[in-house]
């Protein structure tokens, strides 16, 4: 139950953020161009609100729906649907007045703002906290594969070499770079041998479904770091530090042969051998219906590994965090592209509100958050990007075509528009919270 009210508390935090900073950059445009903003709210505040004051001309205000906020500005066709409003004659300092150019930059201004605050994050991150990861070639041990992996062509033991003949430097970059870049082959080091992983799209709506495909692979040097209640561990007396020698009189080199092995004892009783307290120990354990025994790992040589440290002097980080949030930018594009390929299935993998909150981690981490608030704030400048009448993307496009044409569109079109974008959003909202709830439902959320 902490864990969920810490996530929901850091979603919360986060688009609180991104909302205001999104809508103020509407407003700081509108005020430049001398346009009256009558409301400037975060969240939505149908019949009644949380909190609001009148400051000048503006109420600011605190709605109680949270799915997002709005400036309402005088003379234009918003979500509001104030007709009678547009029914009055243009005042000078109403929206619809304003030369196109500038009606464009006050559309624009909550996509700059959500871009630019990305870079800022990324920036303060990268001077703060550095650039820390392990690289593909210190993989020493190959991989372990799940049963996705399996199913696609890898091995547990692979070593990865490059993708598409490419070499990934970052070895958590492979598989997104294997979905994004859309790759055909992955080439692998198996039994001293290059061989050639082919990727298909069937494969690649399997990677979108799945978690954790690929991990580095770890010796069987393996103690209990914590023990789920009343699972098979906890009824057998395994305690925390209990250090695992073996199964059934087997050893095990690597851990994902022991995972393996418990996977194929489902529903059956198995004999461990431990140490603790440096004396040898046996335990009977039953392994569940789903091939476990209901502990945390943790491995006693955790340094295994030698990741790679960069860090940043602020000037240094200045074009390393642009460079980064160009790079999730395009990253997010190629992303998004899948979702119109019908053979990666890529549509079943939006989420909702759970889904965006699930990516915070189950405790406060500063890093985490800012890492994920820069994320989301590029996710919300592309969507609202998007040509869709309702959101600020619709309103550009209209804009454009009036600025090559050099003719305004109708009021009663913008408001059919409107109308259409926002059912539209609302069902592409039912949708992607759908699909949380089913993946909850099955399990595999």
């Amino acid at each position: 139950m902490e864990t969920i009210l810490i996530k929901t508390a850091q979603l919360l935090l986060s688009l609180s953020i991104l909302v205001i900073l999104h809508e103020f950059g509407h407003f700081m445009f509108a005020r430049l161009f001398k346009t009256r903003v009558e409301k400037f709210y975060l969240f939505f505040d149908p019949w009644f609100s949380l909190f609001k004051m009148k400051k000048g001309e503006t109420e600011y205000g605190v709605g109680w729906l949270p799915l997002g906020g709005y400036v309402k500005i005088s003379g234009m066709i918003d979500e509001s649907m104030d007709k009678e409003a547009m029914k009055l004659p243009a005042q000078p300092w109403e929206f619809r007045s304003k030369p196109a150019w500038q009606r464009l930059l006050i559309m624009l201004g909550g996509v700059m703002m959500n871009f630019l605050f990305a870079m800022i994050i990324y920036i303060g991150i990268l001077y703060a906290w550095g650039e820390s990861y392990l690289p593909t070639a210190n993989v020493k041990y190959g991989i372990s594969v799940n049963e996705t992996g399996k199913e696609i062509g890898f091995q547990n033991g692979d070593k990865i070499l490059s993708v598409e003949n490419q070499i990934v430097e970052n070895f958590s970059a492979v598989i997104p770079t294997i979905v994004l870049d859309n790759a055909k082959t992955v080439q692998v080091e198996r039994n001293g041998q290059k061989t050639d992983v082919e990727i298909n799209d069937a494969d690649l709506a399997l990677l979108l479904k799945s978690k954790s495909v690929i991990s580095p692979r770890m010796p069987f040097e393996i103690k209990i770091g914590r023990i789920e209640k009343e699972s098979p561990a906890d009824k057998a007396g395994l305690k925390k530090e209990d250090i695992f020698v073996g199964a059934d009189s087997l050893r095990f080199q690597y851990y994902d042969e022991f995972t393996d092995y418990l996977f194929a004892k489902k529903g059956q009783v198995i004999l461990v051998d431990m140490i603790r307290d440096g004396q040898p120990l046996q335990k009977e354990v039953v392994v569940s219906e789903e091939g476990k025994i209901g502990f945390a790992v943790a491995f006693i040589n955790p340094d295994m590994f030698e990741y790679k440290t960069i860090e940043y002097g602020f000037f240094e980080s200045i074009p390393a965090g642009i460079k980064r949030g160009v790079r999730t930018s395009t990253d997010y594009l190629k992303q998004f592209r899948l979702f119109f390929k019908k053979e990666t299935k890529a549509y079943e993998s939006l989420g909702g509100f759970a889904t965006i909150g699930n990516i915070f981690p189950g405790s406060w981490d500063w890093y985490a958050f800012w890492n994920m608030t820069a994320f989301i704030s590029i996710i919300l400048a592309i969507m609202n990007l998007l040509p869709i009448p309702a959101l600020d993307g619709g309103h550009v496009v209209f804009l454009l075509g009036e600025i090559i044409t050099g003719r305004k569109p109708g009021e009663k079109f913008l408001e059919y528009a409107q109308i259409a974008g926002m059912v539209l959003l609302l069902a592409l909202v039912l949708y992607a919270n759908a699909n949380d709830i089913i993946k909850m439902i099955n399990g595999t959320f």
